[in-house]
């Protein structure tokens, strides 16, 4: 979070409900193929002290882009975070990562890889979580800062929108801690009858992350395939990790995980988007057909805009020693 200091500009305030910082215990990695680039990539999470934040090192290159909202170079069908100072030397389709990393609780890591790309894996955050887990996750001596969202922020474009409003309270004079948090709600509609309409509504916690999100998988129309090919995306897309759609029909031999994974996948989506505002929100994310390059902009646009949001820092927490 020091890194974004000429960002986060609105005066702190305190909560006597928080939790610790965390981090990983040990460095785990692991080894894919890059969604749309094609190309084999080595991934590393490695742990990082206290306020150090996500960070992405282009191990082949010696060079590092902070997991920032105002980084985001390129918003289709993927998130592309771009060094300022070299906009060439980028990190691509960050956003299964940033979701796990989001619904776990980690806030301080080091996220390394040899490529342009992060491994896109079975296409959900799951293998993800599972090297989370095998990492490990330890508290840090540090308290965790929140972004609460104080005012309605809204972005559109046609009928498609994404929205951030205050969090729900349980009651008027509930305390922070009861309200904290992110409540998510999202709508897509699709002509694929495959897809059709659907909708869904959650609180996102660890739980509900690992039951409800991260098992759900990118997924394309079939139709869409070649031209995408041609453009120099997707050639990493397989039945493996991806749920193509051809009108009425599911290709993959599997079928789906779950009968309404595509909204659920744009929700994982969603989380590892908001994530790049570089600390936890407190707030009520609301959408309709949003997708990568409108849930940037609702950052852009809430975090330019200091009446509309806070940094909520609770009380230093006793964090346990390992013996």
């Amino acid at each position: 979070m020091d890194g974004m200091q000429h960002v986060l500009r609105p005066t702190e305030t305190t909560s006597f409900a928080g939790a610790a910082q965390r981090t990983f215990k040990a460095s785990i990695d692991c080894v894919g193929i890059g969604l749309h680039s094609g190309r084999r990539v080595r991934m590393v999470l490695r742990p990082a002290a206290p306020y150090h934040g996500i960070v992405f090192r282009r191990a082949d290159l010696g060079r590092d882009i902070p997991a920032r909202f105002d980084l985001v170079a390129d918003t289709r069908l993927a998130t592309v975070l771009a060094d300022p100072g070299d906009p060439s030397v980028r990190v691509g389709t960050i956003e299964h990562v940033m979701a796990a990393l989001a619904g776990c609780g980690i806030d301080n890591a080091l996220i390394e890889v040899d490529g342009p790309e992060l491994p896109a894996l079975d296409g959900s955050a799951a293998h993800l979580v599972f090297l989370i887990d095998c990492a490990g996750i330890e508290a840090q001596d540090a308290p965790r800062r929140t972004i609460e969202v104080v005012r309605n922020v809204r972005v559109s474009d046609g009928d498609a929108f994404a929205e951030l409003s205050p969090a729900p309270r349980a009651h008027a004079e509930a305390p922070a801690a009861s309200h904290a948090g992110l409540h998510l709600t999202m709508s897509i509609a699709f002509d694929a009858p495959a897809i059709g309409q659907q909708a869904l509504s959650l609180r996102l916690t660890p739980k509900s992350f690992r039951q409800e999100l991260s098992r759900a998988r990118t997924f394309a129309l079939a139709e869409d395939i070649d031209r995408l090919r041609a453009a120099g995306m997707a050639r990493g897309g397989s039945l493996d990790n991806a749920v193509v759609v051809d009108a009425a029909r599911v290709l993959n031999p599997g079928g789906l995980r779950m009968h309404d994974e595509f909204v659920r996948h744009k929700l994982l989506d969603a989380v590892g988007d908001l994530a790049l505002a570089g600390a936890a929100l407190s707030a009520s994310f609301t959408a309709h057909r949003s997708g990568h390059g409108l849930n940037n902009q609702l950052l852009r646009a809430l975090l330019g805009n200091a009446a509309a949001w806070r940094i909520v820092t609770p009380m230093p927490v006793a964090v346990p020693v390992a013996a």
